[in-house]
């Protein structure tokens, strides 16, 4: 196939995004981020709606943010007391996403010698999602509560948009689900107001080459197991 020159440059934006989980403490200039915003705001939206809020956090808003959530994370009251912003997994599990779910989970845990029984070591290394895993940037991501189901699925254009915007300048990124279930401590602390609800939080950075967790590559399906083509 004759493809434009320059569509390698894309696909390895693409593959090479992964979720980091351990980063180096370089900074990241604002601009950079500034141009990475700007640039995922070109994802397409129902009627061009563009339903997608940042607040972009570094230095000590960042730190402050973290430790308000750590806070309630290690406190067993204040924890039990947290409830997610929405339900992002099924309530129930079936194959294949559960087989999925446990293989990437035990994968990653291999990789830090964290043994199945080691509760308090998942504890601890579930902690470290919110301290953006030590990056310079961290993102809190909002949407409207008036907005619906597809906008959701805009909202997540844009976000892979970022991610892919970051790895074409050398910066890796994390998304996390996990900052959902905090998102009273984040709205109190960051003033978010009532007719916004949190999405996720994202990582940003330089990850660290030396850290075990960033070798782990997780694994894709073929596209012969989710894709049907016809008349072909």
């Amino acid at each position: 196939m004759d493809y434009p020159h320059n569509y390698r440059y894309v696909d390895e934006a693409i593959v090479g995004r992964r979720s980091i989980r351990a980063f180096l403490d370089k900074p990241v200039a604002r601009s950079i981020v500034e141009d990475i915003l700007e640039v995922a705001a070109r994802a397409p939206s129902g009627t061009n709606t563009q339903p997608w809020q940042a607040i972009v956090l570094a230095g000590e808003p960042k730190a402050e943010l973290s430790r308000r959530i750590l806070a309630a994370y290690h406190d067993p009251v204040a924890a039990a007391a947290q409830t997610a912003e929405y339900h992002y997994y099924p309530s129930e599990w079936v194959p294949p996403y559960i087989d999925r779910r446990r293989k990437v989970g035990w994968d990653l845990y291999g990789l830090l010698g964290i043994a199945k029984a080691d509760k308090a070591r998942m504890h601890a290394q579930h902690a470290r999602n919110f301290g953006f895993f030590d990056a310079p940037v961290g993102l809190i991501f909002t949407i409207d509560r008036v907005m619906r189901q597809g906008s959701w699925l805009d909202y997540g254009m844009f976000l892979q948009n970022v991610m892919i915007a970051a790895r074409a300048r050398g910066l890796d990124t994390c998304p996390q689900a996990a900052f959902t279930h905090f998102h009273r401590v984040i709205a109190e602390h960051l003033a978010i107001p009532d007719e916004r609800m949190l999405v996720c939080g994202m990582s940003l950075g330089y990850a660290d080459p030396q850290a075990p967790e960033n070798s782990l590559v997780t694994e894709r399906e073929p596209v012969s197991a989710f894709a049907r083509f016809e008349g072909w």
